[in-house]
């Protein structure tokens, strides 16, 4: 099984996944919104596909650690999501990651590498659910 990384925002997600070994995420795609419906159906395609066992979702804390607006949204998007993973037999754990500062990371190291900025726009949020996944295993990494 596999861990997915999620970045939830509103317009997109980005979304990553790690190799069998929890060593290293990688970006696989970043989704359109078009509605919750398609939107989780989607996540959930990609959850088979990739046979994830647990998503890792991005929580836009503000820099004080409260919640704001896109943090309810986010948690919202993750209930529906749960729910739809549960209707259709999957059996699937949900956390959160302190995604703070991940896009402006994913920027920098998207300038980095020289990418021009149309390039950036459209990898940012796949670049940013990798940062979100990175972290997470990076933090429960078995030593």
């Amino acid at each position: 099984m596999r861990l997915m990384g999620l970045d939830i925002g509103d317009r997109t997600v980005g979304v990553a996944v790690s190799d069998p070994l929890f060593i290293s995420a990688q970006g696989v795609t970043t989704i359109e919104r078009v509605g919750i419906r398609k939107d989780t159906t989607k996540i959930l395609e990609l959850v088979k596909e990739y046979e994830v066992g647990t998503i890792v979702s991005g929580l836009p804390l503000m820099l004080s650690g409260q919640d704001s607006p896109q943090t309810q949204k986010v948690r919202e998007f993750v209930e529906m999501l749960q729910n739809k993973a549960r209707s259709t037999g999957l059996k699937l754990e949900f956390v959160f990651q302190d995604e703070r500062f991940t896009t402006k990371i994913a920027e920098d190291v998207l300038i980095q590498a020289d990418m021009s900025r149309a390039k950036r726009k459209t990898i940012i949020d796949r670049q940013a659910a990798v940062i979100i996944l990175q972290s997470y295993m990076d933090a429960h990494r078995k030593l």
